[in-house]
């Protein structure tokens, strides 16, 4: 399968970049936050509020884990990483691109984390957050590319530089 599969932060961009690279590189685009929404007929956050962080994590594995796309970039949601059936499923069908970016530039980037559906734990902070996930980021990704300081076009040739590689 010759899937691309975006990782990151919530904020780095995965599904701004993850449209246009689907048009550069004439693939599908698929939103796994989107898609999770459409078969649980509740937004994120409702979800989250609903099931709670377990009862989404179990949700955003098992959708994740059943995508049956090719030549399709996929952008996840950032807490994907949780979800090791899914992320041993999506390097399966192609690659893993770990889109990455320093905290102190997320934090300029997010406004209302709640608003997003951005998995938190009480009490959580977005740099405890970052703490976490960062590790499991580098662990599944086949290739990263370094966010930092750049807009979507150059964000964009990294990509299709590293893809070709």
């Amino acid at each position: 399968m010759n899937n691309v599969t975006l990782i990151g932060m919530p904020g780095v961009g995965k599904s701004t970049l993850g449209v246009v690279l689907a048009k550069v590189l004439g693939y599908q685009f698929l939103d796994a936050d989107l898609l999770i929404q459409k078969q649980e007929k509740r937004r994120l956050y409702e979800i989250i509020d609903e099931e709670g962080t377990d009862g989404f994590m179990e949700i955003e594995n098992r959708v994740n884990a059943s995508i049956d796309v090719d030549s399709t970039v996929i952008a996840t949601g950032g807490s994907v990483v949780y979800c090791e059936e899914a992320m041993n499923h999506l390097k399966s069908i192609g690659k893993v691109v770990y889109l990455r970016l320093s905290l102190k530039e997320l934090s300029k980037r997010l406004g209302n984390l709640k608003g997003r559906g951005v998995l938190l734990k009480e009490g959580q902070t977005l740099k405890d957050l970052y703490e976490e996930r960062v590790p499991l980021y580098e662990k599944y990704a086949d290739l990263v590319v370094d966010e930092e300081g750049k807009d979507l076009e150059a964000s964009l040739q990294a990509v299709l530089e590293i893809l070709k590689g």
